[in-house]
């Protein structure tokens, strides 16, 4: 207890030393949370987006042509036409494993006194599995309702609310008019955002009311197996492009004619982001550390310097070396601990803050809506090691000098300025 008193004593006569020692703690704290919170923000909402698709799965949309070929000038509009989904499945069987396409028509949706506009897509029962999509009520698209044509649909509870306001979830079995047709609500799937979201059908019935007179198949849509790497990714993607721009006498290297999603080297693109991501941020984390910790170390230094003489005297009327040492470590521990929680403290409130501002906000990116920044946190157990590797730096840090002071002769520390 006296130990403690005669620290705060000292505190409290040398307060500008005190607070610039426990800034530097503070500080190093406070930035290598926020930093890594900001970092893992960004990476959560990177894995969110990521988790919402198949790894393994492509989707292939028609593009327009940027070179000439057999006479035929660049600029072309490409369609994706029946020929292309079979080429797919037939032509490259030992890689891809089903085949599917997407089909999309603008609609309005109407029950009794209330509808919506909104797209409606056509899809095959696999489209579940590529685009991950959790059910509320009822079920997906399945194969009997595709091979027979079924007139369903699929809401997002978005939709479903307006159609149906006191409870949407009734709407599962009833028949709606999209359009002029009656189509019956199967399920009702959870959509979080508050954009526009699309309605599903079976491919064969929205092709066949729609798009009977033209050859159009909207958009493909495939999983895959066997494609470990970026060049296995990269040689299948140039001789499926080669084998679908000969359907449309594009030629076999223009990247522009048909545009290739694929998955799964996002997915390899951005774990390798990640990782250096991670590695960055505690790279740039620690050093903002050592900062800290070369802070708290100079201010001990010169806090040993200056109770130089003080120290004499200690020594001279009988204390003992371990008294002093042990004075100017438990000050250091103190301090650090302190400040250092404080630190802490403020920068899980920062990230805090960074979750309730910005955490959540999403982009459009025409194809679908990314959330950019997310649960910018940073577990308690980095919170605590991180205090206490500047706890354990500020004991060494204040271990050094003490034990000079602890050895030096007194006649020699009292004539010290």
């Amino acid at each position: 207890m006296e130990l403690l008193k005669e620290i705060w004593q000292t505190a409290q006569r040398n307060k500008l030393r005190t607070g610039l020692t426990g800034f530097a703690v503070a500080w190093g704290i406070f930035m290598l949370i926020v930093l890594l919170g900001a970092g893992n923000g960004l990476i959560n909402a990177n894995l969110q987006q990521s988790e919402q698709f198949l790894s393994n799965s492509m989707v292939v949309f028609g593009g327009r042509t940027s070179k000439p070929y057999n006479g035929l000038q660049e600029g072309r509009s490409i369609r994706l036409q029946t020929r292309d989904v079979d080429a797919t499945g037939s032509d490259f069987r030992q890689t891809v494993d089903e085949v599917g396409a997407r089909y999309s028509v603008g609609v309005t949706i109407s029950n009794n006194q209330e509808y919506i506009s909104t797209t409606v897509l056509g899809v095959y029962p696999n489209h579940t599995k590529i685009d991950k999509t959790e059910l509320l009520y009822g079920r997906f698209i399945n194969d009997i309702d595709q091979q027979q044509k079924r007139k369903v649909l699929v809401l997002s509870n978005n939709q479903a609310q307006e159609l149906e306001p006191k409870d949407y979830a009734s709407l599962v079995g009833r028949f709606v008019k999209v359009n002029n047709f009656m189509f019956q609500v199967v399920g009702i799937y959870k959509d979080e955002e508050d954009g526009d979201a699309n309605a599903f059908s079976t491919y064969s019935a929205i092709k066949s009311i729609f798009g009977a007179n033209t050859d159009d198949a909207g958009n493909i849509e495939f999983t895959f197996h066997g494609l470990a790497t970026e060049k296995d990714n990269e040689d299948f993607e140039t001789d499926y492009r080669r084998r679908i721009n000969a359907n449309h006498q594009a030629h076999p290297e223009d990247e522009s004619a048909v545009w290739l999603w694929n998955r799964y080297t996002q997915s390899l693109q951005m774990t390798q982001g990640i990782s250096i991501i991670r590695t960055a941020l505690w790279i740039v984390g620690l050093f903002t550390l050592l900062s800290g910790i070369v802070g708290v170390s100079n201010i001990m230094l010169i806090t040993v310097k200056e109770r130089t003489h003080e120290f004499g005297i200690r020594k001279a009327i009988g204390a003992k070396p371990w008294s002093i040492l042990r004075l100017i470590i438990v000050e250091s521990v103190i301090i650090t601990t302190f400040f250092g929680y404080i630190g802490m403290v403020l920068g899980v409130c920062a990230n805090e803050y960074m979750d309730a501002t910005i955490g959540h906000d999403t982009i459009d990116t025409g194809l679908f809506k990314a959330t950019m920044f997310l649960n910018p946190t940073v577990g308690l157990d980095v919170c605590i090691e991180a205090t206490m590797v500047m706890v354990i730096a500020g004991t060494i840090a204040g271990l050094i000098p003490a034990y000079k002071a602890s050895r030096i002769r007194p006649i020699e520390a009292l004539r010290a300025d």
